[in-house]
Parts: structure tokens; C-alpha cells; sequence
């Protein structure tokens, strides 16, 4: 019998999941467990796996948006059909996808093939059948080949170019699979400037200057890519855009002196297998968390007609992926121990770049951490993580001169960057903050709970 596969809910509150892409081609047999499609909300991106074994039939094409419990496929035995509502049911949103109620076509980057044997824009056809020209020899400079208004204007130039009098002499040269090549001595050389081969353009009348222009020109839109705004790219994009639109940010830096977060760290890896230890960052988080209590401000939210003061500390940890990003979020990171901290940083950022987080775990972080240390980076203006009220950026640690009482000795140096909304938090507020933070990072011994 049929097995439905549904859009799951991924999270408390997911309401509907865009299908970024199919794992298995339609057709293959699947067994339980294995990944079966890959699932965006505007969260995160998630694999979902198969309900059970069959043959997959897909009903919801990539790029779509359904709501939760939806079908988006059917799994099959061998040499079964779908029944006759789940056929009827495929075959109306195949055939009528803009009335499907349960489906929201995703926006395309270019338009629906045309039925022509030529390809091209209605104003390309109409300067053609204007000028009497062939559109089939016309090349397109467009998305996938399609002819343009303007090449169709390139063209008839070409054709109508008469050489200036100073290029009334020819360069004549054949290739050996191609048509004889005519070219004007400008021609000719500005090719050879170009890197151009003019026997790629040969035809019957002599090449001008302004067929190698155009050959050049063409030569380097090809070099483009482009691919649509969607998936994680498109939710990074739009929250990156609100933020920066809802909230003015103010960023201030301040230098901290690592020596004794080296010390303590040492001290707590000393003994400890690779999979336990402990990083610069998460001492950060803790110092962070710890300081987040202290000042409530920079723990809360602002909305239109209200402040919200968070009595919880949930830090979110941005974690890079090879799509985007993404914030895990460690819960109470004020209450629990530095290696409790450590533990769970590392476990979600191990199941973000495996796709295994749900969305519960990246929803409700009152304070953002970005580390861009690992890069080389010295400072930078890191976006608030809306709705919240500030995100910590974290540079290089760096060992430079410094002057300690009186002395100008070496220590590791690293710069702490505070994006803050000053809508709601006030410049001394924030650098009372930060000062806090860098209070905790250069006497680790005081931060809360125990270390351990």
C-alpha cells in the first residue's frame, strides 16, 4: 500500500517547510532511515529521512513551499500504483500548480522555456520581424541562449558595417576546420590584443573591429554565474536587511588581555581527551553570560511599544557553514559550568554542519557570539541577531607589546567588538558591559558557577 510522505514539523513553531532538494531521484528505491529530502524553514535547513522502504513518486517539486503534514511524495512497492485520490492529487498539482491550495511555487530566476525553436524576448522577435532577419542566426546573449532586444541590434550592425578607409586592406587566413578568415588589419590585431580567435567568428564577408568588440563582450558575460537568491542565502539576506533597517547599530571595541584565560585553559586541558576540552570561545560565552546577568539591558528585547527584560540567559553561538550561517543556541549558559558550556558548544556545532539541529535548538537566543578570530580577523561590526538587543564579535588573539605597570611586556591580545540597538541600550551602559566581560576574561577565576 502507499506510504505518504509528509512535510514534517521540525519544531514548536514551524508551520510550513520549503523543499530545497530531493536526495533520491524519483523512481529509486529507498529504505527507512535513509535521507530522503532536505527540508528550509526560516531557521535552518534539515534532511529529512524515509518513513519506511519503497519506490519514491514526488509530488512537490524543489523550490516548493508546503505546510506541515502535506504530502510531498508516496513510497511504492515494486510494480505499484498510487491509488486513485493520491493520482488525481499528483496529477492536479502537475498539471495546476498555481491552484493548489497546499503549495506555493518558490519564486524563479528566469522564465518558463518557450515553445519556439528559437528562444528570445518578445521585443528580439518583434526588431526582427521588423529588419527581416533570421532570428537562427542570431547569437543570444541572454539567460541560457535566449536572444535579446540588443543582440538583435549587435547583429544588424555587424551586417551593416563598412569598414573605415584606413582599414581597406585584409588579413586572410584559414583554419583547418573552419571557414577561411577575413579580417581588417584593426580587426585583426585588436584580436590578437584580446586573446581572441577570429577563426571562431569566420564568416563569408571580412571581420571589423566591432565583430571582435561584440565576440569580446559576449566572452565576458559568459564568465558569469548566476543562481537564485533562496534557501539559507535568502533567510541570511532578508534578517541581515531587517536588522540593519529596524535597529541603529553602534559598535565599540575594546582590547582584553588573554594571558590568564591561556593559563586556565591550560590548566583545564591539561588532563582532558581531545572531544573535552575547552576553547577560547568557551570561556567567552561563559564571561558573556555571567556579565549578561549583571546588566539586563543588553539581555533584553525592544518591540514598537514595549522592553522586554529576559530573566534567562540563552547564548547564541554563530557557526559557519559552507551555505551561510547558523545560531545554536546554549539555554541558561549563566548557570552551568564552563565544561557543561563547552560541551554543548561543540555538540551543536558538530549537528549544525551535519543538518541534525531542529529548530527549537536555533529559536529563542537572547545574546549572539560571532567568532571571526580563526580568520585573522582583528575587529568588525557584526549585525544584531534580531530581536535581540546586542551581539558580541570576537577577534584574533594576537600576541603584541603592552605596557603593564610600567613595563612593556608580551601578552596575547584580542579585540571584543559590541554591535548594540541603541534604541534601547545607552553608549555608557554598553561599554560598562563590555568593560564587565573583559573584567572576566582577565581574571577567569571569578566567574560563575564553578569553573569545572
Amino acid at each position: 500500500m502507499a506510504q505518504e510522505v509528509l512535510m514534517p514539523k521540525l519544531g514548536l513553531t514551524m508551520t510550513e517547510g520549503t523543499i530545497t532538494a530531493w536526495l533520491k531521484p524519483e523512481g529509486s528505491y529507498v529504505t527507512k532511515g535513509e535521507p530522503l529530502f532536505e527540508v528550509a524553514t526560516d531557521k535552518i535547513t534539515n534532511k529529512v529521512e524515509a518513513p519506511g522502504d519503497g519506490i519514491i513518486k514526488v509530488v512537490v517539486a524543489e523550490g516548493s513551499t508546503v505546510p506541515v503534514s502535506a504530502v510531498v511524495g508516496y513510497l511504492l512497492a515494486e510494480g505499484e500504483e498510487l491509488p486513485t485520490v493520491a493520482k488525481k492529487s499528483v496529477e492536479d498539482i502537475a498539471s495546476k500548480p498555481e491552484e493548489a491550495p497546499t503549495v506555493k511555487e518558490a519564486p524563479k530566476s528566469e522564465p518558463p522555456p518557450e515553445t519556439e525553436r528559437v528562444r528570445a524576448t518578445p521585443a528580439a522577435k518583434r526588431r526582427a520581424r521588423e529588419s527581416g532577419i533570421d532570428l537562427a542566426k542570431v547569437p543570444g546573449s541572454g539567460p541560457g541562449g535566449r536572444i535579446t532586444e540588443s543582440d538583435v541590434e549587435n547583429y544588424l550592425a555587424q551586417q551593416k558595417a563598412v569598414p573605415p578607409a584606413a582599414d581597406k586592406e585584409q588579413v586572410e587566413f584559414t583554419s583547418a576546420d573552419k571557414l577561411p578568415v577575413k579580417a581588417t588589419p584593426t580587426a585583426a590585431k585588436l584580436a590578437q590584443e584580446l586573446g581572441i580567435d577570429l577563426a571562431e567568428l569566420a564568416q563569408e564577408r571580412r571581420l571589423t573591429k566591432r565583430d571582435v568588440l561584440v565576440a569580446a563582450l559576449l566572452a565576458e558575460e559568459g564568465d558569469e554565474e548566476r543562481v537564485p537568491l533562496a534557501g539559507m542565502r535568502r533567510v541570511i539576506a532578508r534578517r541581515m536587511s531587517d536588522s540593519w533597517s529596524i535597529a541603529p547599530h553602534v559598535t565599540i571595541n575594546m582590547e582584553v588581555d588573554m594571558d590568564q584565560a591561556r593559563v586556565i585553559r591550560q590548566e583545564f586541558n591539561a588532563d582532558c581527551p581531545s572531544d573535552e576540552k575547552i576553547s577560547y570561545n568557551d570561556l567567552i560565552v561563559k564571561a558573556a553570560a555571567q556579565a549578561l546577568t549583571e546588566y539586563p539591558a543588553l539581555n533584553g528585547s525592544i518591540t514598537k511599544d514595549e522592553i522586554i527584560y529576559h530573566h534567562f540567559v540563552h547564548v547564541g553561538v554563530a557557526v559557519a557553514l559552507d551555505d551561510g550561517l547558523i545560531v545554536p543556541v546554549v539555554r541558561h549558559a549563566d548557570k552551568k559550568s564552563l565544561r557543561e558550556v563547552a560541551q554543548e558548544v561543540k555538540d551543536l556545532a558538530q549537528r549544525a554542519r551535519s543538518g541534525n539541529l531542529s529548530p527549537d535548538e536555533v529559536t529563542g537566543s537572547t545574546f549572539t557570539i560571532t567568532n571571526l578570530g580563526m580568520y585573522g580577523v582583528d575587529s568588525f561590526t557584526p549585525i544584531i541577531n534580531q530581536p535581540e538587543s546586542a551581539i558580541l564579535g570576537v577577534g584574533v588573539i594576537k600576541e603584541r607589546p603592552v605596557v603593564v605597570d610600567g613595563t612593556v611586556v608580551v601578552r596575547p591580545m584580542m579585540t571584543l567588538s559590541l554591535s548594540f540597538d541603541h534604541r534601547l541600550v545607552d553608549g555608557s551602559v554598553a561599554a560598562e558591559f563590555l568593560r564587565r566581560v573583559r573584567e572576566l576574561l582577565e581574571n577567569p577565576y571569578g566567574i560563575r558557577p564553578e569553573l569545572a
